[in-house]
């Protein structure tokens, strides 16, 4: 018998908060954490903006010793993944810890900790790289520190399919503990990519928008957008099946009922141009919810400003939801946050069940000029009151990844 999987703990760290409250606040305020970077001298790049963390002081979440073993994506994570867990009111009395996991989502894992020991190399040699090299960049180190901190001897794993990390590891939680195999799983994903390789690579990938207006970088659906803007953070979630929250009283955010996941199989960076496995993925999700399109309330977009995305999503949701399509609401979180890579589909997670909860949807901010082929509904600028069953987040990555979810008003 499948159990029914409910979100039970949230946490988030973003360019517009620090936690899920502030995260959401600024949200449905339409704030925009786009600006002029501040974490390495962009003189010399063409990319001048980005969406960085602001009054982070990792002292207060850190010892000294301790965060010399940390990659800032683990940081970040590990802070997000804090306030899920306190959110939850998970701890060792009720909760079986053999039967929790862990699904983590990152694109590049720790890419800061490699410039850095690189330098080291260049000026040193070999003899001047830290020991601590390996177990601070690898991808899946966060999900194993996670696992010590919280004593979680479950199934422990990392999910690497770049943008659609870590919607793919809330997929895959929802489906180890929809079919059984685990009561209990911490969800999320983080990137921490904001440093001079990591900007010049997806610069000259032509991937970037080069505007140095920060309010017109991140511009999703609007016609004059020219790529995405590079943003930096992570969001955690406690998932759990049914039973086991009632079991121990935990607040119900919400619950997941769907989850499609697809590949182009057709190119590195670009979507196929039909979109016909996004299209998949997001039928693949109803099939599994056994919803139908018209119970679609609102869609959060992957939406990330690059020309090609846009439009071929807006295509997709066309043809999976036909003539009601344009009845749909559709925002993008990214055009208030930047994209957060491999941490991207689990913050717009949070930001949907918080919208969900509260009736709001948060609005796609930056949206001047009207695209004849992006003509759907994007909640543009101002946040809108709407009661909401059903939403969607859709997630894709470089390498084709097409990840869809759909979450549901708990109702008990």
């Amino acid at each position: 018998m499948n159990k029914r999987v409910v979100i039970t703990g949230l946490g988030a760290i973003t360019p517009i908060g620090n936690n899920v409250e502030e995260f959401w606040k600024s949200c449905k305020d339409g704030i925009c954490g786009i600006d002029h970077i501040k974490s390495f001298d962009p003189s010399n790049f063409k990319v001048k903006v980005a969406a960085e963390i602001k009054n982070l002081n990792e002292t207060d979440h850190f010892k000294r010793k301790i965060s010399r073993r940390l990659d800032r994506y683990s940081k970040l994570g590990i802070i997000a993944a804090r306030e899920a867990y306190r959110d939850s009111g998970l701890n060792d009395e009720n909760v079986d810890k053999s039967r929790m996991g862990i699904m983590v989502g990152t694109g590049v894992g720790g890419m800061n900790t490699i410039l850095e020991e690189h330098e080291n190399f260049l000026n040193g040699g070999s003899n001047m790289i830290s020991p601590l090299l390996v177990p601070k960049f690898i991808p899946n180190i966060l999900s194993g520190n996670l696992a010590i901190e919280f004593g979680i001897n479950g199934m422990v794993n990392t999910v690497i399919t770049a943008c659609a990390a870590s919607a793919n590891a809330i997929g895959d939680a929802y489906r180890i503990i929809k079919h059984g195999y685990m009561d209990v799983v911490m969800a999320g994903g983080s990137e921490s990519c904001i440093n001079p390789l990591m900007m010049g690579g997806f610069t000259n990938l032509n991937a970037l928008s080069l505007s140095n207006d920060p309010k017109r970088a991140s511009i999703p659906f609007d016609k004059e957008r020219e790529g995405f803007v590079m943003g930096e953070g992570a969001g955690m979630l406690i998932m759990e099946n049914l039973d086991h929250a009632i079991s121990r009283g935990a607040h119900i955010y919400g619950e997941v009922v769907g989850y499609g996941t697809t590949c182009d199989a057709h190119h590195l960076t670009a979507p196929e141009k039909s979109g016909k496995e996004i299209i998949r993925s997001m039928e693949l999700a109803l099939i599994d919810g056994n919803i139908s399109p018209e119970q679609i309330d609102y869609i959060n977009a992957h939406g990330t400003s690059t020309p090609y995305n846009d439009k071929i999503e807006t295509h997709s949701i066309k043809e999976v939801f036909k003539e009601n399509s344009s009845n749909i609401p559709i925002s993008s979180t990214k055009s208030m946050i930047g994209h957060l890579l491999g941490g991207a589909g689990a913050v717009e997670v949070i930001a949907s069940i918080k919208g969900m909860e509260e009736g709001c949807i948060h609005p796609t901010v930056g949206h001047e000029v009207y695209d004849e082929e992006c003509d759907l509904d994007y909640v543009k600028n101002e946040s809108r009151k709407k009661y909401m069953d059903y939403v969607m987040c859709n997630s894709f990555g470089f390498g084709g990844h097409n990840t869809v979810l759909i979450l549901k008003k708990f109702n008990g």
